[in-house]
């Protein structure tokens, strides 16, 4: 079955037409996840060719699509290794069960499709099939959060706060092109199951000038700074690099921690941070403030006793507008500017 492209099938296309955007917001097409490449050095599917990569030297590496391959760059893989990819339709419960199989058998699969249709529609076949039984499948999903303009039905804004209470799953959540290659061989490694939220087609490069090197389950401060510090996943690490940059012009110090592994959580690095006093602790996340990097952060900071001013950058517990993203972004307090603006108020 070849790839039936987006909007082509009911089942598939939102309710939601894009919008054009507020006064002053950029033009783009609702499906671009606009992550402030212009500028940047940028890497094209890097998720696709680290999985290649990895086939190459292991053959127990095999790919599964549930019809998106073009959209979550598995195409990549596909086009390199055919006769170890599957392409299993409109049909995600059935894609991880086969994944499951696939592992049983002393495969590592690579399963992939959009964040919702993973985290809604298939939970209860990742939950018995895949993380009761700790098989390796790796689960890598695109459209994370806020990274498409086509409404409620394609963002995944709860994806992380549905996964976060699985037995034994890992949770990643990587920043750019650097570090999607770097965490899709590193999850290869991992025994058990993982959830990996995808960039995908051309990625900024913004970790690669930090010398930065991924390490599973780990967190890292990427700069240091005395009055803020950002604790943040994804390409919102991206956002507060950018935002420490603007209000240092106002001589405001900023740290910036990314924590790429949502779950196991790094606690003693987030504590030791925290924990520095005179800092203003802000968690900043492309996911609702319900259950997501914000609460288990807040949550454990709490049960350690470390009471730190705190505030959380996230998006709304609402069902999101559809349109143009640089306008959704700042519309709902991911952009540089909202992020700079709201550090601000808080000091």
């Amino acid at each position: 079955m070849t790839d039936v492209p987006f909007g082509a099938h009911s089942r598939r296309k939102s309710k939601y037409s894009p919008r054009e955007p507020a006064s002053g917001g950029a033009r783009t097409s609702a499906m671009i996840a606009s992550l402030d490449a212009e500028g940047r050095e940028t890497v094209t599917a890097p998720f696709g060719t680290a999985l290649c990569d990895l086939a190459a030297r292991r053959d127990d590496i095999v790919g599964l699509s549930a019809d998106l391959s073009k959209y979550t760059d598995m195409h990549v893989f596909a086009a390199r290794y055919p006769d170890r990819f599957y392409q299993m339709g409109m049909a995600e419960q059935v894609m991880l069960s086969a994944a499951a199989g696939l592992a049983r058998e002393g495969f590592t699969p690579f399963a992939t499709t959009y964040a919702v249709f993973a985290s809604r529609r298939a939970y209860d076949f990742i939950a018995m099939a895949i993380a009761e039984e700790n098989l390796p499948v790796k689960i890598c999903c695109a459209l994370p959060g806020l990274t498409t303009g086509y409404g409620p039905s394609h963002q995944a804004t709860e994806d992380i706060a549905i996964f976060r209470g699985l037995p034994g799953l890992t949770i990643v959540d990587p920043c750019d092109a650097v570090e999607t290659a770097q965490a899709t061989q590193a999850i290869a490694d991992h025994p058990g199951p993982v959830y990996m939220r995808l960039l995908r087609g051309k990625v900024p490069d913004v970790l690669g000038r930090y010398g930065y090197e991924f390490r599973l389950g780990r967190a890292q401060v990427i700069r240091d700074g005395a009055d803020v510090l950002f604790v943040s996943s994804g390409f919102m690490t991206m956002r507060v690099l950018d935002a420490a940059e603007r209000l240092a012009a106002d001589g405001v110090d900023c740290a910036v921690l990314h924590v790429p592994t949502i779950k196991p959580l790094d606690v003693a690095t987030i504590r030791a941070e925290a924990a520095k006093s005179g800092r203003l602790v802000v968690v900043a996340e492309n996911h609702t403030v319900i259950g997501g990097l914000g609460e288990a952060v807040a949550a454990d900071l709490m049960r350690a006793g470390i009471h730190v001013p705190f505030r959380q950058i996230g998006l709304p517990d609402e069902f999101l507008d559809a349109g143009a993203l640089p306008t959704l972004h700042h519309q709902y307090g991911l952009s540089v500017e909202a992020v700079t603006a709201a550090v601000k108020s808080w000091l």
